[in-house]
């Protein structure tokens, strides 16, 4: 059994807390500065131990700390555990900067530990099948990748005008919120983004002056068993629309590759003039991908496995954040640093 603490128990920290306990396999605390919040969780999944701060936390021993907290305060948290010696899941994105994930990347290595960022497509079976089946070679290189979604925010998220969505300081934002899984999902599939440009705008969303929708062009370096070469990216997300819906197509040398996670199928079409063809369909619960995601965050501590997604991989997706940022206040092609 595994000594987990969530730290942070609100929409998110909350679902973490339940689907760690749902695996069976952890014991769960919670970290929470909201008394009531804090109060209210641990009512609600009979959770033994509590605290009110880090420092009070940090007098504990636990193998796995999952932050939770809004992005501005992830790197500056997760350093202060990562020298104790704690394994980390931080939610994403990694940061809404830089500064601090030098140092972070080293005491991790140092220590020897276990760290990934909770970018949750990575635990869907709909996204490991299409990469699977570019990565098979089957269909020839990648050419282009499109992945085109949206919600309607204040349905499914209704307090995102209390909570750190509001500000793009403490992670808000459609760019950082939401594109970002996006952005991950497609540097899993097709390689790395080297340059991109961004539009982004506030559109409709009541209550909040940050982006809700993003047009994302990318150009992104795939190497794989159908070999080497540069993909094109098209990435579209609107936070207001009435359709909630995601579909991901990869354009390849000898035919397409989709999933529909609206539906939940995945899909091939080889046929110029034919249909596409549905070779599995899912169906998951509401908390299955995170159910997934924590099976597999275990399994790789207790294996000394590869993270479903590095800390690495997500210090790479939080450059392209910080680069659509840029593009789309400048209104230019941005370049991705790798080594910024």
């Amino acid at each position: 059994m595994h000594n987990v603490l969530i730290i942070g128990v609100g929409s998110i920290g909350e679902r973490h807390t339940r689907c760690f306990l749902t695996t069976g396999r952890a014991k769960v605390s919670i970290c929470e500065v909201n008394n009531e919040l804090r109060n209210t969780i641990a009512d609600r999944y009979d959770i033994e131990q509590t605290y009110d701060d880090l420092d009070a936390a940090m007098e504990a021993s636990f193998d796995l700390a999952v932050i939770c907290v809004p992005a501005h305060l992830h790197i500056r948290m997760a350093l202060r555990l990562a020298k104790a010696g704690v394994h980390l899941l931080i939610e994403k994105p990694l940061g809404t900067g830089l500064e601090g994930i030098g140092q972070l990347r080293q005491t991790v290595m140092q220590q020897k530990l276990f760290a990934a960022v909770a970018y949750t497509y990575r635990a869907h079976p709909l996204l490991r099948a299409v990469r699977d089946a570019v990565e098979s070679g089957e269909y020839g290189r990648p050419l282009t990748v499109q992945f085109v979604g949206g919600q309607h925010f204040p349905t499914f998220r209704p307090a995102y005008r209390e909570i750190y969505y509001a500000k793009r300081e403490t992670g808000g934002g459609c760019i950082q919120d939401a594109i970002t899984h996006m952005i991950n999902a497609g540097e899993w599939v097709c390689g790395p983004v080297r340059r991109l440009v961004c539009d982004a705008e506030h559109i409709a969303l009541p209550g909040v002056t940050v982006e809700d929708m993003a047009h994302v062009l990318t150009r992104q370096q795939y190497k794989g068993a159908a070999g080497t070469g540069e993909v094109n990216g098209v990435y579209s997300c609107t936070q207001y629309q009435t359709k909630n819906e995601l579909v991901l197509t990869v354009i390849c040398e000898k035919g397409c590759v989709r999933a529909d996670f609206s539906a939940g199928t995945w899909l091939t079409c080889t046929d110029t003039q034919g249909p596409w063809v549905e070779q599995a369909r899912v169906e998951l619960e509401r908390d299955t991908l995170y159910v997934n995601q924590a099976n597999a965050t275990l399994d790789a501590i207790e294996s000394d496995g590869p993270p479903l997604c590095s800390l690495d991989e997500g210090l790479q997706t939080l450059r392209c954040n910080l680069a659509e940022i840029d593009s789309a206040r400048e209104q230019a092609w941005k370049t991705i640093d790798a080594q910024s």
